[in-house]
């Protein structure tokens, strides 16, 4: 009986001690997911072209301090205010949480705290000045089962190559910030909502925020309502920036196949640098 009941204690032993295991290791993910890094899934087209559908980043947590946002998860309540805070540079890619849903996007900082912001006819307005608009060639890109997206805004942009591939084939206006950030944008065009927007000064700590493609992206310039940012987003509900593509899958990919894991990696996507680059002759002038 007693050799029962030690057995039975160092049981109940083992299994505290790997309880204890398994929160201590979920702290520490919590942890490392908070302050340094974490994953994030691009789910939508609203960042095309320089994000797709499928894209897998690594978003950095502490280049602007810390705030509720930071904590993943969304498990931290709102709260003014943020720790080490710096603000991001214009054209810096952001994860960020709905300040109202909490539902996380991801977009461009196009307008820091005290810039006017304003689109006419599409072409962004910044402080006054137009900012630097270049029309590029089409760009190409295959149609596969995670591009376009659901809900996407470029499916009448789908032509058939002349290898009978279906492709997109989009119109690229390559934008330069002040301050030197350029990156490209997808212009469909005039007869959209949000190409008419403000002018509006942005608040005091906040940030005005844009998608790349800018008449298919849910961002300031649309309410709430239409699940929109309703406007420029506290600086607090920033939780970090986008590094780099770690991989990105077609859509094809089956979590028991692990054969379709390999099959439906895009190429050419992993390790791409999401920092813009930056115009010299801009950011001298400055």
């Amino acid at each position: 009986m007693m050799a029962k009941k030690r057995k039975r204690a160092a049981d109940d032993g083992s299994w505290g001690k790997f309880i204890r295991d398994i929160i201590v290791i979920l702290l520490l993910v919590l942890g490392i997911h908070s302050c340094v890094a974490k994953p994030f899934y691009i789910p939508s087209d609203s960042m095309m072209p320089t994000l797709r559908n499928g894209d897998r980043l690594i978003v950095s947590k502490y280049p602007y301090g810390w705030s509720y946002a930071s904590v993943s998860f969304h498990l931290a309540p709102r709260m003014k205010g943020r720790l080490f805070g710096r603000l991001p540079q214009r054209g810096d890619i952001v994860v960020l949480e709905h300040p109202d849903t909490r539902i996380d996007y991801i977009k461009r900082v196009i307008g820091l705290p005290g810039d006017t912001i304003e689109l006419r006819g599409g072409a962004l307005i910044i402080n006054g000045k137009p900012i630097k608009r270049e029309v590029q060639p089409m760009l190409s890109i295959p149609v596969d089962a995670n591009l376009p997206g659901p809900d996407s805004s470029l499916y009448r942009f789908v032509r058939r190559g002349d290898d009978g591939r279906m492709m997109l084939e989009l119109p690229v206006v390559r934008e330069t910030l002040p301050g030197g950030a350029t990156f490209d944008t997808i212009d469909m065009g005039p007869g959209y909502a949000t190409d008419d927007y403000g002018p509006i000064t942005v608040p005091a700590d906040h940030l005005f925020l844009m998608g790349d493609n800018r008449d298919g992206s849910a961002d300031s310039r649309v309410p709430v309502a239409m699940k929109g940012l309703g406007g420029p987003v506290p600086f607090e509900a920033i939780a970090g920036r986008a590094e780099i593509i770690s991989f990105s899958t077609d859509g094809t990919t089956q979590w028991y196949n692990p054969l379709s894991w390999i099959r439906g990696l895009r190429s050419g996507r992993a390790g791409t640098d999401l920092h813009p680059p930056r115009e010299e002759a801009v950011v001298n002038r400055e």
